[in-house]
């Protein structure tokens, strides 16, 4: 697809009016997901960024900026995109948990209409996704944990579908929570077996 500058120049409307209708495009599924394709993980620096971090750090960030980005989707998320927040709080089943999950979280960066935020929280998670960074080999999770998980996904969903900036901020930062803890007690028995 050509640059939204470019289409929106052969298509004589205004660029704020196109982001528009491809969102909801997107979001009614008849076209799949923008794919922030601007390079930042490419640049110079991406290399970098996942030599000089590990693990605590990435999540440390993540409960820094998606509680908040949590907040903002309660503010700001359009109906299409709350019904596809809902929808993906729940692993469906068959799929890939590590997928399920990354969708669900950036359904949320999404929705809360920064675009900044979201490329920035974007860059964050392909920083956090690279193999050097995994606390544990990649394994099928345990299907409880995906349950606690699908839980606490359809926490936030709830709040941000009931508008609830407080709670959904709340939910985000629970689950977090969570997920720090599981990365900390995987780099303990990682470093145990050592």
């Amino acid at each position: 697809m050509p640059s939204e500058r470019s289409l929106a120049e052969q298509l004589n409307v205004k660029r704020h009016q196109l982001r528009r209708a491809l969102e909801v495009l997107r979001e009614g599924g008849e076209m799949t997901p923008a794919d922030s394709r601007r390079k930042l993980f490419n640049l110079r620096g991406g290399e970098a960024l996942i030599r000089s971090t590990n693990p605590v750090e990435v999540i440390e960030l993540r409960i820094v900026i998606e509680p908040a980005l949590a907040r903002l989707a309660a503010l700001r998320a359009t109906p299409f995109a709350i019904a596809a927040i809902e929808r993906a709080a729940t692993t469906p089943s068959g799929e890939e948990s590590g997928a399920a999950d990354l969708t669900f979280h950036k359904l949320v960066s999404t929705s809360a209409g920064n675009s900044l935020a979201a490329d920035f929280y974007n860059l964050l998670r392909q920083v956090g996704t690279d193999a050097r960074l995994r606390v544990e080999p990649r394994q099928p999770q345990c299907p409880s944990r995906i349950k606690q998980r699908d839980s606490e996904h359809r926490a936030i969903a709830s709040a941000i579908a009931a508008r609830d900036p407080a709670q959904a901020e709340d939910a985000m930062r629970a689950h977090l929570m969570a997920v720090q803890a599981l990365v900390l007690n995987g780099m303990t028995v990682k470093a145990s077996v050592a």
